[in-house]
C-alpha cells in the first residue's frame, strides 16, 4: 500500500465510521450537529482524495479499490441508522424504501463493475455524470436528514427526505444506464 495523502484521506473516512455511529446514538443535544459534521468531513474527503490523486498523479490500485468502499460504507451506515431512529413503522417504511434502493444499487453496480473488469470491459461502466449528480443529491439529503433540526424556517429533515427520494430515483436511472451499457457483454457471456 502506498501511504500518500489521497490514500490517508480514504483511510480516515473509514476510521470516521465508528466515530459517526457513536455520535449518532449519543443522547446529547449537540450530537446531531457533531454527526452531521463528521458526515460532512467524510463527504469532503471523498471528493478531495480523488481530486488530489488525479492532480498529483498519485492514483493507485489500493486507492481505486478502497475509495468506493469507504464511500459506500459511510452512506450505508447513515441510511441504516436513519431508518433505525424513525419513531413509527410508516416513517420507517418511507425511509427504508429509498435506503434499500440506494444500498441495493450499490451492491449491483459493484458486482457489475467487478465482473466487467474480469471480461476487460470495465470502462463501459465507469462513473457517469448522472452517477455524480446522484451522489451529490444523496450526500446533501443525508446531511439534512442527519442534522434533523429546522434552521430558521428551513425544514431541514423534510427537504432531506425529498432529496433522498430524488437520489433514489437518480440511483435507479444510473443503474439502468450502467446495465444498458453492460448488456452486450452480459448477453454474450450468457450465450456461451
Amino acid at each position: 500500500m502506498t501511504y500518500n495523502l489521497p490514500n490517508i484521506l480514504t483511510l480516515l473516512r473509514i476510521a470516521l465510521i465508528p466515530v459517526f455511529a457513536v455520535l449518532f446514538y449519543l443522547p446529547l443535544p449537540w450530537a446531531h450537529v457533531a454527526v452531521t459534521a463528521v458526515f460532512a468531513i467524510a463527504a469532503i474527503t471523498d471528493w478531495l482524495d480523488g481530486y488530489l490523486a488525479r492532480r498529483w498523479q498519485q492514483t493507485s490500485a489500493f486507492g481505486a479499490f478502497l475509495d468506493p468502499v469507504a464511500d459506500k460504507l459511510m452512506v450505508a451506515a447513515a441510511l441504516v441508522m436513519l431508518v433505525d431512529i424513525n419513531p413509527t413503522p410508516f416513517a420507517d417504511l418511507l425511509l427504508a424504501l429509498p435506503a434499500l434502493i440506494i444500498i441495493g444499487r450499490e451492491i449491483v453496480i459493484s458486482a457489475l463493475r467487478e465482473w466487467m473488469a474480469e471480461v476487460g470491459a470495465r470502462t463501459l461502466v465507469a462513473v457517469s455524470t448522472i452517477g455524480k449528480i446522484k451522489t451529490s443529491a444523496q450526500m446533501l439529503a443525508l446531511l439534512l436528514l442527519l442534522y434533523r433540526e429546522p434552521v430558521g424556517h428551513f425544514p431541514t429533515a423534510e427537504i432531506g427526505f425529498v432529496l433522498l427520494y430524488v437520489a433514489a430515483g437518480l440511483t435507479l436511472w444510473s443503474m439502468f444506464i450502467y446495465l444498458r451499457a453492460a448488456w452486450p457483454s452480459l448477453s454474450d457471456a450468457a450465450s456461451k
